[in-house]
């Protein structure tokens, strides 16, 4: 295989951006972005299986992109996620929900739980603003008052982030970091700080390692015919609901009922309701 000095694997990439996370200084420095400390106040960080425990032989299997656990007991799930599917947000909850049950076991006290923090870094747009982070947590729906900060979600979305961000440490700059594309790119913002220096070396070890890079290939064909596979299903999808909308109305200007046109087409009837008032 003839080498390409350009290749770089890309952070958005999660098998990438896994290895990046093993690098305990990287991990430091992206971590005192996220609970927003300087790095040097973080004393440690260290790495938990990503294979959530089941509690019974009927629970779901949970797996995580990346779980770091700090000297306090706060936990952090971190995810990059390249493609939006559906549930993404009931799956959110369901993970960073077991994360927090599961640190005590039966008989166990409640104040043994430590906050739980769930980092979402996608690359696609989620939410239609121009927010591109964001922190969640539970709040009293009257006052605006936080209810626990025991369980936090954050949501990086890398496609709104203005190309106008300074480098630095801060969460932006490591947003800029990850949605870089070019090795002169990565190097540049490697010239910001030394955690950042560190991440750019990792990414070239990473690069250069043949079997490391066979995975990376394979996980980022994997996410293109994903991807691929998603928008054949969508225009296939736009397709048949043409389709069938333009059965429903003919059916309609014909004089068959709304419940006749559902026996015959095998749909709901208040779904050829809702074709026939769009029509109108």
């Amino acid at each position: 295989m003839k080498k390409d000095d350009n290749f770089i694997m890309l952070p958005t990439v999660d098998f990438c951006f896994a290895g990046l996370m093993e690098n305990p200084k990287v991990r430091k420095g992206f971590v005192a972005a996220i609970i927003k400390v300087p790095p040097e106040k973080i004393k440690e960080t260290t790495l938990l299986p990503t294979i959530l425990r089941r509690e019974s032989k009927d629970d779901k299997l949970g797996i995580l992109d990346v779980r770091v656990v700090l000297v306090d007991g706060t936990q952090l799930d971190i995810e990059m996620q390249v493609a939006y599917f559906a549930y993404w947000d009931k799956r959110v909850l369901f993970y960073l929900s077991r994360i927090y049950a599961g640190q005590i076991k039966k008989g166990e006290s409640y104040e043994n739980l430590k906050k739980c923090i769930h980092v979402s870094i996608l690359d696609f747009i989620h939410f239609p603003d121009e927010e591109c982070y964001r922190t969640i947590h539970f709040c009293d729906d009257r006052t605006g008052k936080r209810y626990t900060d025991l369980m936090e979600i954050q949501i990086l979305e890398l496609k709104k982030l203005p190309e106008e961000v300074k480098s630095g440490g801060g969460i932006l700059a490591w947003m800029k970091f990850f949605s870089r594309k070019t090795k002169k790119e990565f190097e540049d913002m490697a010239k910001t700080n030394e955690y950042m220096e560190e991440a750019y070396s990792t990414l070239l070890e990473l690069s250069a390692d043949d079997i490391k890079r066979l995975e990376y290939e394979a996980r980022e064909k994997a996410l293109r015919d994903y991807n691929s596979q998603m928008s054949s299903s969508f225009q296939m999808g736009v397709k048949q609901g043409i389709e069938t909308s333009r059965k429903v109305f003919q059916l309609h200007v014909k004089g068959k009922s709304p419940e006749e046109i559902a026996e015959i087409c095998g749909m709901g009837e208040e779904e050829v309701k809702e074709i026939l008032f769009d029509n109108n």
